[in-house]
């Protein structure tokens, strides 16, 4: 699941809010929680809302130029989550090299389990590839969706072969793409697939790509956590179906 703004609370209504996404969403199976300190108080928020640090499998990112600012954002987030993150990522490949010799140290001292980097620009992926290939880190986010898929080129395959982990940002199009829902009768050749609502199409799409290992859409209702989550369980789409939900989404 990810955070940006659906987790970013600040008064005691909207945090009560953010916390029963998170329950929900944890109800639902939901496991991986990505955030940021790009993203306002959703870290803090996040730690907050998890009954156990256990329950979840915490990533966050680094977002800093200079390696000081991003030692302090690194201390910070393992205070709040226990001494332990999961994944921790160079958000947007920012001062990519020096930031990961930071975690690399954090994490050889047990605190990170695992490094990545992220971008969602297309016109980053010449340097994500470079990253990647470094072998200094063991997963990437990337955007995917029917609309965007740049990463198809270059990003997947070598991920695939570097058999890197990928988490998928933008699985339904930052909204964009749920907003153009088809009619309801348009799906019915994917029930077989256990898909009922259009959301929950778009989430089988990316996951029926074998290369994607999780995807995380935010949500801002509590309820739509378990209807997200049910996607992530087979039957997977078959190449004939992801095609059909590509056109789908490109009428």
């Amino acid at each position: 699941m990810g955070t940006w703004r659906t987790l970013d609370a600040r008064s005691a209504e909207q945090k009560e809010h953010a916390h029963a996404i998170v329950r929900a969403a944890l109800r639902a199976g939901v496991r991986l929680i990505d955030s940021s300190p790009m993203y306002g108080e959703a870290e803090r928020v996040l730690a907050e809302a998890l009954p156990r640090r256990s329950d979840a499998i915490v990533a966050t990112k680094v977002w800093a130029a200079r390696v000081r600012e991003g030692a302090a954002q690194v201390e910070h987030a393992l205070r709040m989550f226990g001494g332990r993150v999961d994944l921790y990522q160079v958000h947007n490949l920012l001062a990519w090299r020096e930031q990961l010799t930071l975690l690399e140290r954090r994490r050889d001292e047990g605190a990170i389990r695992a490094i990545g980097a992220t971008h969602y620009s297309p016109a980053a992926f010449g340097e994500l590839g470079t990253v990647m290939r470094t072998g200094r880190i063991t997963a990437i986010q990337v955007p995917y969706n029917p609309l965007e898929r740049e990463v198809e080129g270059e990003i997947l395959p070598l991920a695939d072969e570097l058999e890197l982990g990928v988490v998928v940002m933008r699985p339904l199009g930052q909204r964009g793409l749920v907003g153009r829902a088809p009619a309801p009768e348009a799906l019915e050749p994917l029930r077989r697939f256990g898909v009922r609502t259009w959301a929950q199409a778009l989430l089988k799409w990316v996951l029926s790509d074998r290369r994607c290992h999780v995807a995380i859409p935010a949500t801002s209702h509590p309820e739509r956590a378990s209807e997200n989550a049910a996607a992530g369980d087979p039957p997977w789409l078959d190449h004939d179906a992801r095609d059909y939900v590509a056109r789908l989404a490109g009428k």
